[in-house]
């Protein structure tokens, strides 16, 4: 393929799409046929981890201002069912939203009992905004077994449940379960009461993270069929866990399936393994072109998470963490440095990185290391402004090489300026 000369649109260059082949576009292009809506899990599904701490209300709020910038639709606010603290501080974070007239929703999560969606009624008195129900229910027979359920016992519990949110005009997401290891019989029976009773959205959940791409579009599917002969208005919702490292992939499936609101959370904190992450959930729905969310304040984001959950951001951790666009392999910084000295940031974004770092507001960076060319070198002494001379050059290489790690810009600093 030839390269065109740089086209510059709205001052951004727009020929990157002509120097890369897709194979993911390959088999056609996929677009949501439904407006693509996130649910954000962090503060009840993510304090559900063993490794987490429960934030301060003040950190809690912190973190609902996060998502609000980043456009996410809906934040579970907690379990009301639990009393005490985590009632108090969802009221407390309805009131803010309403207050600070942010475009978040907020639902919560409740068990399909009456005492459980009680609060909420009240709550949603208080905090003056609707606050969605999330009326769960175990639904794979494996559970029920488990548990000594019979089906109409499930059914039974979602009458009196679902009839008493409709009493109270409380909106509801009915959420099965371990839907995907659940009996296409139960969960007919199931969401079919539960669309009878009123219920606008149907939660398809894989909660031990038992599902493959493939299981994921056939459940999704399923239910989004079973929606559309009730009433092709009702939305179909995304839980999953990440046991078998899919998270992501499920939710990219998901969505191809019919779903059209997914849950995730901030770093993928959740019970045992996690949940589907937030962050690179929306990244990779902006990369797939299915959203145009401004991305800019993602690193704020997972910081302010990380901070607030007493947890660390992995080194690795793909895009967010610190080494997600920094190199010191010679050969691979040649081709950043060479995008750079061309003066097309968009083409050092794309050269040797599968994700812009503009996009999430951060930037590629060189280093220097056991594995860093000459280029390497330049590159990081000239950014330091530090006159790049031969003896420099060579010195910090040098010291490169026999390091273990990549140096640090001190180090570089007191190699370059050496007598």
């Amino acid at each position: 393929m030839t390269a065109s000369a740089p086209v510059l649109h709205d001052g951004r260059m727009t020929r990157i799409d002509e120097l890369i082949h897709d194979w993911n576009a390959q088999d056609g292009t996929f677009r949501p046929v439904r407006p693509l809506q996130f649910d954000d899990e962090t503060l009840r599904d993510g304090l559900q981890s063993p490794a987490v701490s429960d934030p301060s209300l003040e950190k809690k709020i912190g973190l609902l201002e996060w998502m609000d910038k980043l456009g996410i639709h809906t934040a579970n606010l907690g379990l009301p069912g639990a009393g005490g603290r985590p009632r108090q501080d969802i009221l407390a974070m309805a009131q803010h939203i309403v207050r600070n007239k942010l475009k978040i929703g907020a639902n919560v999560a409740c068990r399909t009992v009456v005492s459980d969606i009680e609060p909420v009624a009240e709550i949603t008195q208080k905090a003056g905004m609707p606050i969605e129900v999330c009326a769960f229910i175990g639904s794979s027979y494996i559970r029920q077994y488990a548990e000594d359920w019979t089906l109409e016992m499930m059914l039974d519990n979602t009458r009196k449940a679902l009839t008493f949110a409709r009493q109270n005009n409380l909106p509801v997401m009915y959420v099965t379960e371990d839907t995907t290891r659940a009996r296409p019989e139960t969960i007919t029976a199931l969401y079919s009461l539960a669309i009878e009773l009123g219920a606008r959205r149907l939660c398809v959940c894989d909660t031990v993270g038992h599902a493959t791409p493939q299981g994921t579009r056939a459940v999704v599917r399923f239910v989004r069929e079973l929606a559309d002969k009730h009433d092709s208005t009702i939305g179909v919702d995304w839980h999953g866990h990440r046991d078998r490292d899919l998270g992501i992939a499920n939710c990219l499936a998901a969505i191809e399936a019919g779903a059209d609101r997914v849950h995730g959370s901030a770093l993928g904190v959740g019970e045992r393994a996690g949940n589907a992450p937030m962050d690179l959930l929306l990244i990779n729905c902006r990369l797939q072109g299915w959203i145009d969310n401004d991305l800019t304040a993602m690193p704020g984001y997972v910081a302010a998470a990380a901070r607030a959950l007493e947890v660390d951001i992995p080194h690795n951790y793909p895009v967010l963490g610190k080494d997600a666009f920094e190199t010191g392999t010679g050969v691979h910084a040649a081709a950043v440095i060479k995008a750079f000295r061309k003066g097309e940031i968009a083409l050092a974004d794309a050269v040797y990185s599968g994700v812009p770092a503009g996009m999430v507001g951060l930037q590629q960076q060189i280093a220097v290391g056991p594995m860093s060319g000459r280029s390497n070198a330049t590159f990081v002494l000239e950014r330091l402004g530090i006159e790049p001379s031969e003896a420099r050059v060579q010195a910090v290489l040098a010291a490169g090489k026999t390091s273990k790690r990549l140096l640090t810009d001190a180090e570089i600093r007191a190699v370059a300026t050496k007598d």
